[in-house]
């Protein structure tokens, strides 16, 4: 079944789909209409949950994190400065090691105040532990946020499922709804394996020693370090059983293939430029005019940035002639997040290809194809200048 609907409806359906249990809501655009959808999915009885409008988006997760805790499926969403406000709680949840998954509509941060796109949002939260996995369209955010619930409680880790705020969120287009029976054999009822029951009492999360130490019934307890040691590995291994959902997904839906990255014209690509979210659909525009023109170049985007696909990247980079990075944020005082993971990923390859950078969008500026298209083909032409100096599109000084 085919519908026409936004990306925030998307994100919603998917979450009915799943059949989530408890879900937080605090407003904040462009994320509001998802939650506003799912309050309707309730009220209707289209969704057998508890909807629980909170004060503020650190509520919001603290809601979630309880709700998790004691055994249930947990949702939430939000945006810009409201991620932000989550910070200290998005630190708990993972290192509670809760599955609840998140939406974030991306859009920038104040100061100064915006209410527009660019992904400085989630980017600047991609150290704190937590799976990140962006949409390009919105078939990828319906089927993105229904195999976030599956890889979220197979590995015990949270998930970000971001995709872009108006481009994305509020547009309008078609997209396949999978069946109910679909989803509910993809998706096995959520059975913690710990969790709050009054009837078998436990503490929780308690002050841990630097060092191990032996329970109350003699077995040897991790300490922090090794807590920490064991999520980083598991979050290593997040990166197989994603891959092996969404081969599921695939199987059982006919929608998948591309857990990692997504490519496009890139078997025969000398030059391949690189994006995320909605930006790497514009880039194909793009691609398919130069090679009308004779460049052999090719795109690509990134749809799981957290934990870091180096190995599909590697794979798909090394040996190209040059790869140009667009981003739609900034690690201030250093580089684009994603050409530095990329430069990284690819430094210990004899045929690593030259990197350049461009930063672009922040703030919702307009991305003019035309821009575009004038920054691949100068780089395409001008590999001996790459530097690691970010170049900027549509600044104006």
């Amino acid at each position: 079944m085919h519908i026409i609907e936004s990306g925030n409806v998307a994100a919603a359906t998917g979450v009915k789909l799943s059949r989530a249990q408890v879900i937080a809501a605090y407003p904040i655009t462009p994320q509001t209409p998802l939650t506003e959808k799912l309050s309707e999915f309730v009220e209707s009885q289209e969704l057998d949950a508890q909807y629980i409008p909170v004060e503020s988006e650190h509520s919001a997760m603290a809601v979630c994190i309880a709700a998790s805790t004691a055994g249930a499926r947990a949702f939430t969403a939000t945006s810009a400065n409201g991620l932000l406000y989550m910070n200290e709680q998005l630190h708990w949840a993972v290192g509670a090691r809760l599955p609840v998954v998140m939406c974030v509509a991306n859009r920038g941060i104040g100061a100064p105040w915006t209410v527009w796109n660019d992904q400085q949002d989630s980017m600047s939260q991609r150290d704190v532990g937590w799976i990140q996995l962006y949409a390009n369209d919105h078939q990828q955010i319906i089927d993105s946020v229904i195999k976030a619930f599956r890889l979220a409680q197979s590995v015990s880790i949270p998930v970000m499922v971001c995709y872009d705020g108006y481009l994305l969120s509020h547009t309008y287009m078609p997209f396949e709804l999978p069946g109910q029976e679909q989803v509910d054999a993809f998706l096995p009822s959520f059975t913690p394996e710990h969790f709050l029951n009054p009837d078998e009492p436990g503490n929780f999360n308690t002050v841990t020693l630097p060092d191990t130490r032996a329970g109350v019934d003699g077995t040897v307890e991790p300490g922090y370090i090794e807590i920490r040691h064991n999520l980083h590995e598991d979050l290593r291994g997040a990166l197989e059983v994603y891959g092996d959902i969404d081969a599921e997904y695939e199987k059982g839906c006919g929608r998948g293939g591309t857990p990692f990255i997504e490519q496009y014209r890139c078997d025969d690509a000398e030059c391949v430029a690189v994006a995320i979210g909605s930006l790497s659909y514009q880039l194909r525009d793009v691609i398919d005019i130069l090679r009308e023109e004779g460049l052999r170049v090719g795109v690509m985007s990134v749809q799981m940035y957290r934990p870091f696909p180096d190995g599909a990247i590697v794979e798909a980079l090394a040996g190209r002639k040059s790869v140009i990075v667009f981003e739609k944020a900034l690690s201030y005082g250093n580089q684009g997040p994603l050409y530095a993971d990329i430069k990284a990923a690819l430094y210990s390859r004899g045929d690593r290809p030259p990197i350049q950078n461009y930063i672009l969008g922040l703030g919702g500026r307009e991305i003019k194809t035309s821009q575009l298209l004038d920054a691949l083909k100068e780089s395409c032409s001008a590999i001996e200048a790459f530097d690691d100096t970010p170049r900027w599109i549509g600044l104006k000084l």
